[in-house]
């Protein structure tokens, strides 16, 4: 049979209900998909393009989406079985549809197959996180809801399929599909699902309410017809008052949740149905109308008023407007009657009256339950421009991705390897050494992306680094690694403390062990004596200094140091709050080069003896041929230039916000301990972030390695900042500025 007289129900709606130009792109649509698929069965022998058509059709005709949709319903095994089984041909045919049928059409059903892509191990605590998933996969916003459409034709044949499929098939649909379905208000393909659902998950109890239903049909009607007898005689005296009544049963999940939570049988079950009495008049008129009706059933029967619902006043938020009353029938009956107009109705039929209520804000992203409000209003304008309503994605912040055996963790974008590794245990978090990331091997750093499929690799002498806070992003993994950190410190803390209070007592000082620690951690730099406990146990420090410093200062010459190098302090603690004086506009001295600025025109250079970094004290020296010099005042041949040449020495000063690049060189002295370049490197790279210039390190027979390094600094504190770091590495003995 010709595949266009096949599939003439979708073909005839299409024709009644879209443009010639729709009609030429579904009639191509499916000669290209029957070309592609030809040999492709469903479960029962059948053309898997029969699965597609019935899909586009419940795209056009029951979700009123346009011709991409229905194109992309179409087309959308074709790529996804070339993806299965032949994965050469999925990028020439990608490019095929592209130019075919256009960039839109080809975005949905890549959408589509990201979502047939994914793994499900389904479980009651992880269906919110698959739901979050299923949505952040939608790039565009019909991909959703083609994809609820798959999902409503795969339950209507579920009888083809493998008995094995029911059952997970069924729970997919009631716990993922369905919830979805409601957010967006798809209240008619909600329910269908669960019913569907039901059937396979609970057959017995789903044969028995659809049994009562059909046994208790004739009563319901007759009932609903007594029932209305009285209303219509007093709508039908209403001049010019046009309208018709619907009557509703509650679905079969509906009754079968209702019995389960409450406990009663099919019998205590008594709103089982409700009356919609639908009002077609203009807008103008609509509230009037609908409170005369409100009216008449108040007067024929007695509403209950705490069942008495107003949304014609005041719609609710998302749109929804009705007048709800529940009125007694007699015989302890009680009947909802729903009083709206053709136009409330039909947004409340199209799925826009949602009861979801949306909670939260992440301060100011969009989260995937706001991404599906906004695409329930759109629905309530119109379902043919939907890519156009939108931004390219839900900005959700989170990803989703998956273990091995298909468990699915939620985190935060940008989260890494380390993040999932804690997420799951975290014993795995510290030992992890890395990942394979979709079969290819990563760092823990690794940036983690959406569907991902993560591997751990730990080993055992693993252990937590300070620098990992450096790159994890999630409370979880940060807290657990610096709580590891607080305990290893506390533990080396008390090593440390046992090994210097041995050292104490051979040394046979007898100072308190808590004064020698203050004291060290002064000199050191560092606040607390667990640091100083800590460098002692990883051998940042040797004994020979500890015993070197404390004997200064117990003899007094660290006293003496201390008092000269406070002088010092208070000496360049004057010179720079004169310099700040001279700098302000009204003391400004003229006559003073200042640094960062040319004066008279006459560029200045920083001498290379000495090679001075803003915050040294500085002069100028006038040279014969290359302007002016600047020199530090502690440079070897400043005595010399002063006494020789005191008529071409210049009063100099850094202007305060002068910025650059300075070149600094530090000598070092450590043992010859393997990997200790690199440790330099390391703190000096990535922790103070650092440009190196030049790196040299040559060991000595003592056992020591001696060498220096340049490095760019913007001024003084940097540099000292750097040698105190320098200083923290284990086996680090002596770091000290020299002059280049």
């Amino acid at each position: 049979m010709d595949v266009l007289q096949k599939y003439g129900s979708l073909r005839r709606f299409i024709a009644d209900s879209y443009s010639p130009t729709t009609q030429q792109a579904v009639d191509s649509a499916l000669l290209y998909a029957e070309e592609k698929m030809r040999g492709y069965a469903r479960y029962d022998g059948t053309p898997m393009l029969d699965h597609d058509v019935a899909v586009a059709e419940i795209v056009s005709r029951e979700l009123g989406l346009g011709r991409n949709s229905t194109v992309a319903a179409i087309l959308h095994d074709v790529i996804r079985i070339a993806n299965k089984e032949r994965p050469e041909e999925v990028e020439p045919l990608s490019i095929e549809i592209r130019e075919r049928f256009g960039e839109p059409v080809l975005g949905i059903i890549v959408g589509l197959c990201k979502i047939s892509n994914i793994k499900l191990k389904v479980s009651k605590e992880q269906a919110n996180d698959f739901r979050d998933m299923l949505v952040s996969y939608s790039v565009d916003p019909r991909v959703i809801l083609i994809k609820l459409a798959d999902r409503l034709e795969v339950m209507r044949s579920l009888n083809i399929f493998p008995v094995a499929k029911h059952r997970k098939k069924s729970w997919e649909s009631m716990n993922l599909y369905a919830p979805i379905a409601h957010k967006l208000g798809l209240y008619a393909l909600k329910s269908e699902l669960e019913d569907l659902a039901l059937k396979w998950l609970e057959p017995k109890d789903y044969e028995y309410i659809t049994r009562r239903l059909e046994e208790t049909e004739s009563e319901r009607q007759t009932f609903i017809a007594r029932f209305l007898v009285p209303i219509e005689e007093k709508l039908k005296s209403i001049p010019n008052l046009h309208y018709h009544i619907k009557s509703r049963t509650k679905s079969v999940y509906s009754i079968w949740n209702k019995m389960r939570k409450q406990n009663v049988p099919f019998e205590g079950v008594y709103d089982i149905f409700a009356l919609r009495i639908i009002i077609d008049c203009e807008r103008e008129l609509e509230k009037q109308l609908c409170w005369t009706v409100y009216s008449v059933v108040g007067d024929c029967y007695t509403p209950n008023p705490k069942r008495m619902r107003d949304w014609v006043t005041i719609p609710k938020s998302n749109g929804y407007e009705s007048l709800h009353t529940t009125v007694s029938a007699g015989g302890g009956r009680w009947v909802e009657i729903q009083i709206r107009t053709e136009r409330m109705d039909a947004v409340a039929e199209r799925g826009i009256a949602a009861h979801w209520r949306y909670k939260g804000v992440n301060q100011g992203a969009q989260t995937s339950e706001q991404w599906l409000s906004r695409l329930r209003e759109a629905l309530e304008e119109t379902t043919h421009s939907l890519s156009q309503r939108f931004d390219a994605k839900p900005s959700t912040s989170e990803i989703f991705v998956f273990t091995p055996n298909g468990d699915i963790r939620k985190l935060p974008e940008g989260a890494t390897v380390l993040d999932f590794a804690f997420d799951i245990h975290t014993n795995l978090g510290a030992t992890c050494t890395g990942a394979k990331v979709n079969n290819r091997a990563v760092p823990i750093r690794e940036v983690l992306h959406n569907g991902d499929i993560v591997e751990v690799m730990t080993q055992k002498n693993q252990t937590p680094k300070s620098d990992w806070l450096t790159f994890c992003v999630t409370s979880k993994a940060r807290g657990r690694i610096k709580s590891w950190l607080r305990n290893e410190q506390m533990k080396h803390a008390r090593i440390g403390r046992e090994e210097l209070e041995r050292k104490l007592k051979n040394w046979k000082i007898t100072v308190p062990i808590d004064e020698a620690v203050a004291y060290l951690g002064k000199v050191l730099k560092v606040r607390t004596g667990r640091e100083v406990y800590s460098m002692i146990a990883l051998q940042k420090i040797d004994f020979l200094s500890i015993k070197e410093i404390l004997q200064q200062w117990l003899s007094g010459e660290a006293e003496e140091q201390r008092r000269v190098a406070a002088a010092e302090a208070e000496r360049k603690k004057e010179e720079l709050k004169a310099a700040q004086q001279e700098e302000a506009p009204s003391h400004r001295r003229s006559d003073a080069l200042v640094i960062d600025e040319k004066i008279n025109n006459i560029e200045y250079k920083l001498a290379k003896c000495c090679n001075p970094i803003k915050g040294d004290d500085i002069f100028g020296f006038v040279t014969i041929s290359s302007g002016i010099t600047i020199h530090r005042s502690d440079c070897p041949n400043a005595t010399r230039l002063r006494e020789n040449y005191p008529y071409r020495v210049m009063d100099a000063r850094w202007r305060s916000s002068a910025d650059g690049a300075f070149r600094a060189t530090i000598a070092i002295v450590a043992g010859d301990i393997p990997g200790i370049g690199n440790q330099i490197t390391e703190v000096v790279t990535r922790e103070l972030k650092l440009n190196i210039r030049t790196l040299s390190m040559a060991a000595r027979g003592d056992g020591t390695m001696r060498g220096t390094i340049s490095v760019e600094v913007p001024s003084t504190s940097i540099v000292d900042l750097l040698i105190h770091s320098i200083m923290r590495i284990r086996g680090v003995q002596r770091a000290y500025r020299v002059n280049n």
